[in-house]
């Protein structure tokens, strides 16, 4: 099979046109629009949230950051002049907008302690999202499509119908978007066109090398020792190919450190030879466990993770569950044993599912 022109992997797909033109028609120049991504942002929601900001002010539209939770800071160098982040007002900073934008949520539920004053609000409620509906959406004016990389792949495509050039502070954004939800171009999510729009935005101006070292190469001596603790409670079941690894509650207050510092403790038990599905628990104290779930091959996680109120995408899911450290983890990691000895492979639902908290 040739290979596919560059322009034709860069033009807006067939299936998004319409849905991005009746968003793009809700933009009115001089309006006031809020921005929102799901509790504990990662490297999507806020790459697609400080992209959009800088994409809304050059076509005049007035846009903020409002999210449930704070800003993480290894995330950081993605604001500058333009990007306000109004989060630490909560609610009081949803006053007065025009609009709504939620990005890479399928599931209201997922904005946490905002959930109820977005679901109050009467001013359009818009989503651009990549993840399968839920029961219960953040909006009504959507553009959702599951075979996109990252959301920062659809709001790359927004920036197209809306014939905004592109910066290189909107090409650092998007980047960072699209690297960390493929996990630097690993998972099975990288597609030719990803890898086509990473080229259009290093283009742009971004450094590469920089960025992997902001994202990935940038790690502070208490991450570390985190790091150390929670390998120490690494734990493999050779025969069934379940492996898990654990944080107990009060260590991130114990070194100082935020819930983002715990991204990538999952890859460990999932990186091992021989490994199917990979957990990571993390307690939250109060009765509630954090579990985060990972597979290679053909283990469907998302369905896994149904068992347990949760979902996500087939090779990376999550839940929140009630109970101890240790009574969650005998539940989950014996139920894991049988899903995996029964096939575990996907269900007929299809391969995701709305979020439950990755």
């Amino acid at each position: 099979m040739p290979a596919a022109d560059t322009s034709d992997l860069l033009a807006v797909p067939a299936q998004r046109r319409a849905d991005l033109q009746r968003f793009a028609a809700e933009l009115r120049r001089g309006s006031r629009i809020a921005l929102s991504t799901h509790m504990n942002a990662d490297g999507d929601g806020c790459g697609s949230e400080a992209a959009l900001v800088r994409i809304l002010g050059a076509i005049g539209v007035e846009a903020w950051i409002v999210n449930p939770t704070p800003w993480p800071a290894m995330f950081d160098f993605l604001g500058g002049p333009g990007v306000r982040d109004a989060s630490p007002k909560g609610a009081a900073a949803l006053r007065g907008i025009d609009a709504l934008i939620v990005v890479d949520i399928s599931d209201v539920k997922r904005l946490g302690g905002l959930a109820d004053s977005v679901r109050a609000l009467k001013v359009p409620k818009m989503v651009i999202d990549h993840h399968m509906a839920s029961d219960e959406p953040a909006g009504t004016v959507t553009v959702t499509d599951t075979t996109a990389c990252a959301t920062g792949e659809l709001v790359f495509d927004l920036c197209t119908t809306l014939a905004v050039e592109i910066t290189e502070p909107i090409a650092r954004s998007l980047y960072t978007a699209i690297l960390t939800d493929t996990g630097g171009f690993r998972f099975s999510n990288t597609s030719p066109r990803c890898h086509a729009i990473a080229g259009r935005l290093l283009a742009a101006g971004i450094d590469p090398e920089d960025m992997y070292r902001r994202i990935y190469a940038s790690v502070s001596l208490p991450r570390l020792q985190l790091l150390r603790d929670a390998l120490d409670t690494l734990r493999v079941d050779e025969t069934s190919g379940v492996a898990w690894i654990s944080v107990p509650a009060g260590a991130l207050e114990q070194y100082g450190l935020q819930s983002e510092d715990l991204d990538g403790i999952v890859e460990h038990p999932r990186s091992i030879t021989g490994t199917r599905l990979a957990l990571f628990f993390r307690d939250l104290g109060h009765g509630k466990v954090k579990v985060s779930f990972r597979s290679t091959g053909d283990v469907d996680v998302n369905r896994f993770a149904r068992q347990f109120g949760g979902g996500g995408h087939a090779k990376a899911s999550g839940a929140l569950i009630a109970g101890s450290l240790e009574e969650v983890r005998a539940r989950v990691v014996d139920a894991a044993r049988e899903f995996v000895a029964a096939g575990a492979g996907p269900g007929p639902e299809g391969a995701e599912d709305a979020a439950g908290g990755l």
